[in-house]
């Protein structure tokens, strides 16, 4: 059960880092590649370091890879410019680009089951029922943040950070990204939840306890 669960962490690093090192290799924009996978950057070497510490379920690990795919194909081309939104945008008859909507709702979605692992694991909450609330709460204070630091980039760079905002001329993108952001925490947690819960019982590790026993 070990070796297999090793081989599918290693697995999953493999790919992301073939991913990094090709969409680095000539991005359309430098520096918003770097802006753009600085999380991957960042979250790659703790994951690595903890990983047998504190292992994280299978489910987690395949959401955390997925997101990293999708930020490293946005910082490539830029998120106003990647192929595959342009292709919805012509299939569903869209005014704009939407790839950047897609890594909003997903900017919620994986880090509601982060969020819910860690809380559950840690034993955070006396009473389970605030799982829910709190992990989108969280959810949400991550997603102004990331507003907060393309706001930053805006000041600091002026016209230099439009690849890197991708607002794609919306005025109200700030809020729609939040929006989404919250909408993906709160479909994580509903569509989710029981599946996570049953990765959680896998674990090895003493103590693990599902949101549903308490």
């Amino acid at each position: 059960m070990g070796h297999r669960t090793e081989t599918f962490e290693w697995a999953l690093v493999a790919v992301v880092v073939l991913a990094l090192t090709a969409s680095g290799i000539a991005p359309h924009d430098r520096l918003t590649w770097w802006m753009e996978v600085l999380p991957v950057l960042i979250a790659l070497p703790i994951l690595l370091a903890t990983h047998r510490r504190f292992p994280l379920t299978r489910l987690v690990l395949a959401l955390i890879a997925g997101h990293a795919l999708i930020l490293i194909l946005g910082a490539a081309y830029t998120y106003a410019r990647v192929p595959l939104g342009f292709w919805l945008q012509e299939v569903f008859d869209l005014a704009r680009n939407p790839y950047d909507r897609i890594g909003h709702f997903v900017q919620g979605f994986v880090p509601a089951l982060v969020a819910r692992e860690l809380l559950i694991r840690l034993q955070v909450l006396r009473r389970p029922r605030w799982l829910f609330f709190l992990v989108c709460c969280i959810c949400l204070a991550i997603s102004a943040t990331y507003e907060l630091i393309e706001w930053l980039a805006a000041v600091v760079m002026g016209g230099e950070a439009e690849d890197f905002l991708g607002t794609q001329g919306d005025p109200w993108d700030t809020q729609s990204d939040m929006a989404l952001a919250l909408l993906g925490a709160a479909l994580a947690q509903l569509g989710l939840a029981r599946w996570h819960d049953r990765c959680l019982r896998r674990l090895p590790s003493a103590g693990v306890r599902a949101a549903a026993g308490g």
